[in-house]
């Protein structure tokens, strides 16, 4: 049976390891004010960050998803590690020597899955590295070589050699400690007539690594004709590497992202490489899926969906590359941030045209050129003989729904101008109107996407759709939770500056009653209460355009002009009402938690109960620090 982990040990892991630098291994993280820190929720999708880390006390909380514990608890919910391979993982990242009791220490039975299979992928990846050097690989260094890659190059990034015998990985790794099924469950290696085989045989080799910097996985190139495989493989879907839920180069490009807030997204391995070389070092690519939604949220994360954050996409201008910036222009409204579109001359690659062009010419291709959705309209009013008006109204019932789907206001009547220009529709206000009315049907569903395209007789045929307004409990004005919020919303609608930028980091599900959390989403929606400090008519503006429907509406106004109750509105009220609903969040998670744990009784796991037990205390430390110091611990 494992032993358990010294006690003592495990707080000197605890105590080493700073919960920021664990954090920002995932996610950006800007100031918050009172020395925390907030970013994106790698947790639930967010769109105003409500995560936040508070590097004095050790400890990360959620408020949009109330996740929230120490460094130990954020490592095993973001990569699904049991409590004891956390402690293993950062107690070496410490350099912390763990004791073990009740049977003492045996690494092969101590360590976790996961981190086996990651020590098996660092080994793998030395290996490859070293066979890169043997005369065997000659090949690929010439590969490397004609494609402008030198010697330095290929160690910056990793890259190697998989020798073209079947087992020589599979051996070499066998001698280091890993059993066969370790090396299978991998994907390293696979099964053979006779045991295991390697899978990667005489290709060049890229490592990938997940956003901590560790290998979960390869990308092989193909370099001989007598090799029958794919022109790339990659490795195979196991439990630590998803193709859809990592990004090569992720690594090296992490932190020039969230300090530049600009990522350049290419097509492949190679591309990565000579995007870098050349000075572009926020470049990354997908592994051999197409990019999207988990893609999405990595970035968003590094990008902090700030207004000046920008995507660049370096599609092909191929068909292939084509279809490829269409599919990311459906998901363009996942991004807070502009996203374009950049295609070099003559359809070169990044790779092609660093070769031919220069490291400058790299540079000027992700200067930004295109808007993704200017590129996707032209793609579909290309398809139509505009020359003549039942072209015109085809493609405008075709391109009017894709800008109804652009959220910011006017962002979509800027575009829906350059539709009309694009048609050559005389009429601008036409088709303005039209994009308007069919953003307002959308909005009027749910915000599940445009409504379909209206007959030209307009939409009086089409039945009417309910109205979309919170549900819940009625608003019951002499709870004293309902009023904290109520007095809450209303200082961030009329009062900003006084409970800026603390406010912007509270989740909707902070506010208990479901139309108080309905004007929570429109505030977040319309740029978060800091854009109040600016211009505060603008901003109130903006949170009345973000309401879905009239009920939500009519509370906006009603709360932007009602009187607040206290007789000095300063900074000690807004701090009162900030702790109030906060603290109750946090009462309420504690309470959800040890409910759960009083339900589940003796059936609780151990991992899972030091899990809930650890969050509890920690939740607690925070609700009193909350009770002690007041604002001053937000």
């Amino acid at each position: 049976m494992a032993g358990r982990i010294n006690d003592d040990d495990v707080k000197a892991v605890r105590d080493a390891v700073p919960i920021d630098a664990v954090v920002s291994e995932y996610l950006q993280l800007r100031n918050a004010g009172g020395g925390n820190l907030k970013g994106l929720c790698p947790f639930h999708d967010e769109k105003s960050p409500s995560f936040q880390v508070s590097p004095s006390k050790g400890l990360f909380h959620c408020f949009g998803c109330q996740e929230g514990g120490d460094t130990i608890a954020f490592v095993m919910k973001i990569d699904h590690l049991s409590f004891s391979e956390t402690v293993e993982r950062l107690a070496a990242k410490a350099g912390i020597t763990l004791r073990y009791e009740e049977g003492g220490y045996n690494p092969s039975h101590q360590r976790g899955e996961r981190i086996r299979l990651v020590e098996a992928h660092k080994a793998a990846a030395q290996f490859y590295v070293e066979q890169l050097d043997s005369p065997e690989a000659e090949i690929g260094r010439k590969f490397l070589a004609e494609r402008g890659f030198d010697q330095a190059a290929a160690a910056h990034f990793g890259v190697g050699y998989s020798p073209a015998g079947w087992d020589h990985l599979t051996r070499y790794l066998r001698g280091k400690g890993f059993s066969d099924r370790e090396l299978i469950t991998s994907g390293l290696s696979q099964d053979g007539r006779r045991g295991p085989i390697d899978r990667f045989r005489g290709r060049l080799m890229w490592p990938i690594s997940d956003t901590s910097g560790e290998v979960v996985g390869f990308g092989a190139r193909k370099l001989r004709d007598d090799d029958n495989g794919p022109k790339y493989l990659n490795t195979p879907e196991t439990s630590i590497y998803k193709k859809s839920q990592v990004l090569y180069g992720i690594d090296h490009a992490k932190k020039d992202i969230a300090k530049a807030s600009r990522a350049v997204v290419v097509e492949g391995y190679t591309d990565v490489m000579a995007c870098h070389l050349a000075g572009i070092t926020t470049a990354i690519a997908t592994c051999g899926t197409a990019f999207g939604g988990d893609h999405i949220k990595i970035l968003r994360r590094l990008l902090m969906d700030n207004g000046s954050a920008r995507v660049i996409f370096t599609f092909d201008g191929d068909a292939a590359g084509q279809k490829a910036a269409l599919r990311a222009f459906e998901d363009d409204q996942k991004f807070a941030a502009e996203t374009y579109i950049a295609i070099a001359p003559d359809n070169m690659d990044p790779c092609d045209l660093r070769l031919v062009k220069g490291d400058e010419a790299v540079r000027d291709l992700v200067e930004p050129r295109t808007p993704l959705f200017e590129f996707a309209l032209r793609q579909i009013v290309g398809r139509y003989d505009l020359e003549t008006p039942a072209g015109r109204g085809a493609a405008l019932d075709e391109a009017a729904p894709v800008v109804a789907r652009i959220k910011n206001s006017s962002s979509q009547h800027e575009v829906a101008v350059q539709l009309a220009g694009m048609l050559g529709i005389l009429d601008t206000q036409f088709v303005v109107k039209r994009v308007a009315q069919l953003a307002r049907w959308a909005r009027d569903r749910g915000d599940r996407g445009p409504a379909p395209a209206p007959t030209r007789g307009g939409p009086q045929h089409q039945q009417a759709r309910p109205s979309v307004g919170p549900s819940g409990p009625a608003l019951h004005l002499r709870s004293p939770a309902h009023r904290t919020e109520r007095e809450l919303l209303k200082l961030a609608l009329q009062r900003p500056a006084l409970v800026s930028p603390a406010f912007d980091a509270y989740g909707v599900d902070e506010f208990t009653a479901p139309p108080y959390a309905a004007v929570r989403q429109c505030i977040a929606e319309a740029g978060g209460a800091e854009r109040g400090l600016a211009d505060t008519r603008e901003y109130l503006v903006g949170v009345l355009g973000a309401a879905p429907d009239d009920t939500v509406r009519k509370l906006v106004t009603e709360l932007a002009v009602e009187v607040f109750h206290g007789k000095s509105i300063d900074e000690a009220y807004a701090g009162e009402h900030l702790v109030k609903v906060r603290l109750r969040a946090v009462d309420r998670r504690i309470n959800d938690v040890q409910g759960s744990l009083s339900r589940l009784g003796s059936n609780v796991a151990p991992d899972h109960l030091a899990a809930a037990q650890n969050e509890v205390w920690v939740l607690q430390q925070y609700a009193q620090s909350l009770r002690n110091n007041g604002a001053d611990a937000l």
